[in-house]
């Protein structure tokens, strides 16, 4: 349940992360809300996986979800440029992601 957890977090970390763009300083109202709601979310979700995985996994993690999808996006919208090189190193930054979760012990001591 915590590595489910802490996948939406680092999803709503590239929400937070798209509406603090969009609020344009906290100019704007809704992607404000959206900002604070999911920041939230983002840190309750983080704190809660953080409870049974290491924290160096967990911010791993949650950072590598967030900063790929959040880069993704831009590419996919325009707002990021696209190139070979930063495809391939955003797939070994999901390798990375995949490879913490695949080596995870869960029996490990904390």
């Amino acid at each position: 349940m915590a590595w489910a957890v802490l996948v939406v977090s680092g999803m709503l970390e590239t929400v937070w992360a798209l509406a603090l763009d969009q609020s344009e300083g906290f100019t704007k109202l809704l992607p404000s809300i959206v900002f604070l709601g999911a920041l939230a979310l983002s840190m309750i979700g983080l704190a809660y996986a953080v409870k049974t995985l290491p924290i160096g996994v967990c911010y791993a993690v949650w950072v590598g979800i967030g900063a790929s999808l959040t880069v993704i996006y831009g590419m996919i919208t325009g707002s990021e440029p696209v190139s070979a090189a930063k495809i391939i190193l955003i797939v070994i930054l999901i390798c990375c992601v995949i490879g913490l979760k695949v080596t995870d012990d869960a029996s490990a001591p904390r």
